[in-house]
Order: C-alpha cells, then structure tokens, then sequence
C-alpha cells in the first residue's frame, strides 16, 4: 500500500497525530479569552448604577470592547501568519491581564472616563479567536478543516460562561476579588499554552510584511465573500445575544422576567456553539456552500416568524433555538470554505478580516433594532424586517458563488 493510500485510509497524516489535543487547548484558551472579553456586559448593572450612568454611557461602555475586538482581529490573525499561534496566544491572554485589572481599578474608584479606555483595551482578549483559526486549520488536513474550526469555534462558550458565572462571582467574591480572578485564569491559560501547545508540523511563518499582507488579503475576493457572510451569521448570533435579554422582557413583560430571559439567552448561545461544529463537520462532508445556504434560508425563515412576535411560550422559544442553530451552522460552513479557498500562508490574514467582519455584524444591529422599535405597538418588526432583507439578499450571493467540493460529492 503505497503511502498516499495508507493516508486516505487511517484518514489522519503520521505527521499530525495529536491534533486533537492541540485544538482543544486552544479552544479552551479561546473560552477563557471570550469570558474576559464579554466581562462587563453581565455586571453593566454594577456601573450604571454606582456611576448614574445614561442610557448613551452605558451603550459605549459596553461597545467598546467590542470594537476593538472585532477589529483587532484583522492584525491579530496576520501576526500569527507570521510568529504562530502559541506566542500570540499566551501575547494576547497576557495582555489581557492589565486590561482586567484596569477595569477592576476604574469600577472601584467610580471613574467612568477610566471604565472607557479600560473597556477598549478590554477588546485584546476579543482578538484571539483569529488566532486559533489558522493554528486549528494547520493542525488538520484540508477536507477535514470544517471540523477542527467547528471544534474551535466552541470556544465562544466563553461568553454564556461569562454572562452565567461573572455576575455569581460578583455575589460570591466581590468586584475587585472577580477581577482578580479572571485575571489569575488568564494568566494559567497563558502558561498551559506556552508549555503545551506546538506548532502543527505542516506550519511555516509567512515573514511578509504585515502591513502588505493585510492589504494583500482585501484583495481576495474570497475575504470579502465570506466576510459578508460570516458578517450575517455571527454577527446575527453576537446581535442576538447581546439584545435578546431586553427584547425578551420588552416584548413579554408579563411572561419573561430578567432571570428568565437570561436563561433563554443562554440557551440560544449554547444551541449556535453546538452547531457551529456540526456544521463544520457537514461542510466536510457536503461542502460549505450547501450548508451555508442552507443556514442563511433557516435565519431568514425564522426571523420573519419572530418577527410576527407569536405567544411566548415552548413554540416560541425552539424558534429562537433553530434560529440559533442555524447561525452555528452557518458559522462553520464560512470557516470550512475559506481553508481550501485560501492560500495556505494567507488563511490567518483572511481568517482574520473575516473574524473582525463577524464581530462588526454583531454591533450594528441592537442599534438598529432599538431605532426601528415601535413603542405604540410595541413591536421590533422592522429590525426584525431588516434581517429578512438582508438574510435574502446574503442567499443570492452564496448561491452564486464558487463553492468547494465535500467529500459526499457536492
């Protein structure tokens, strides 16, 4: 049996036995990264209250990291092109730790300035899902990429953890004691991945300039491609969780109260977070184009079904959960199509611009939805309205474009 066959057969390369473990690290450091980042959003009751803060100062101060975030993933993914990812990783995790720490500092001595420019350093720790990207898709190979993203991509349970556990830690620690604790697990994230993870054998340093090569990857057209794709699946899935709560107990007053709906909310995080992978996985298979349309048709369906605001209740809440799932799905079919569509050196870069375009997908739409909300009738359709349009108008799109072929055929 010659050796190409003895590949195909055992399905995994000799050269990159372990993967599995590699990728699960870096998942988990991607959860404590995602936990970090989203750290003021479950506590934003601590500041708006003990700072008096107007409805305007609390919508920047919990923008701000996300911003940064979403932006800073483009240099974020190209650096790891260029130094790999156990360096940006325990960089980035590190870096983090005086942000925490700052936050910590602004909240305690009441300083809302501070609270601001803590929050926008804040967005590093929001960086580091470029950085697993590129380090998971070398780690596997090519008609198996789907997977280890999918797998990957399950580190944004890091922001269910934090709107779970940040506000029991306040209770059980205090604020400066819960500070200090993320702190503290951020900086053993960081010494696991140093003494840990390795490179994938097949990896080599892209020492292109970084500049050049950002610009060099918006000349792809399958950066911008997928940016507008993943720009309506993860960024719907960021919307959604960061809005849900307000929409639940606006829409349902009498029906869903603050608690419950961050039940629910946490719920539609965990249904996208289990189907990113399965979609990653069917990507593999099928292709990623088939998927992905299949995604986008499930987030417009069901969009317009919530937009005619049916009675709260088990039917209402499975349609939040496909909706969920349905960006999941989609989550992982974007990241299955850039790998085999992408130059090996450039897929951090591209990885990267993508990230930051999912996460600018995720910002604008609260706004949108707290502009178009009728009070009379006390209904978020347009937004909702807004969502269909432009799910439809992402489904033209992705079925004329060149999709990659699954091991099934398609």
């Amino acid at each position: 049996m010659s050796e190409k066959d003895s590949s195909t057969k055992t399905d995994t390369s000799p050269a990159l036995r372990g993967q599995l473990p590699q990728v699960l690290l870096a998942t988990l450091a991607s959860a404590v990264g995602f936990w970090a980042w989203m750290l003021i959003a479950p506590i934003q009751k601590y500041y708006s209250e003990g700072m008096n803060l107007s409805e305007g100062q609390i919508s920047l101060m919990l923008a701000a990291p996300v911003l940064v975030g979403a932006l800073g993933r483009i240099f974020t993914g190209a650096l790891t092109d260029r130094m790999g990812a156990r360096k940006m990783f325990t960089i980035v995790l590190l870096a983090s730790v005086p942000a925490v720490m700052l936050v910590a500092l602004a909240g305690s001595i009441k300083s809302y300035p501070l609270l601001i420019v803590a929050g926008t350093l804040l967005g590093i720790a929001g960086t580091i899902f470029a950085v697993g990207v590129p380090f998971s898709s070398a780690w596997f190979e090519p008609h198996r990429r789907g997977l280890a993203n999918g797998i990957f991509g399950m580190g944004m349970i890091g922001t269910a953890i934090s709107a779970f556990e940040t506000p029991r830690l306040l209770r059980g620690f205090g604020y400066f004691g819960t500070h200090l604790f993320i702190a503290g697990l951020l900086i053993l994230m960081a010494v696991l991945v140093w003494f840990f993870m390795r490179e994938s054998p097949v990896w080599k340093p892209n020492k292109q300039p970084l500049i050049p090569k950002v610009l060099g990857t918006l000349k792809l057209p399958i950066t911008w491609e997928m940016s507008f794709l993943y720009g309506i699946v993860f960024g719907g899935f960021v919307a959604f969780s960061t809005f849900l709560p307000k929409y639940l107990v606006t829409i349902y007053p009498d029906q869903v109260d603050p608690v419950g709906a961050g039940t629910r909310t946490a719920l539609f995080a965990v249904a996208a977070v289990i189907a990113r992978p399965i979609g990653g996985v069917l990507a593999d298979k099928f292709g990623p184009k088939i998927i992905a349309l299949i995604s986008l048709a499930g987030i417009v369906s069901l969009a317009y079904a919530v937009g005619q605001q049916p009675a709260e209740g088990i039917l209402t809440g499975i349609t939040f959960i496909l909706m969920a799932s349905a960006m999941g799905l989609g989550m992982g079919a974007v990241f299955a199509w850039i790998g085999p569509s992408t130059p090996p050196e450039k897929v951090g870069a591209v990885s990267g611009v993508v990230a930051a375009a999912g996460g600018l997908g995720g910002y604008f739409p609260p706004l949108v939805m707290g502009a178009t909300y009728h009070a009379e009738t006390n209904s978020y359709a347009l937004g909702l309205w807004f969502l269909v349009i432009v799910g439809t108008f992402a489904l033209v799109v992705a079925g004329m474009l060149r999709g990659t072929k699954g091991r099934g055929g398609m």
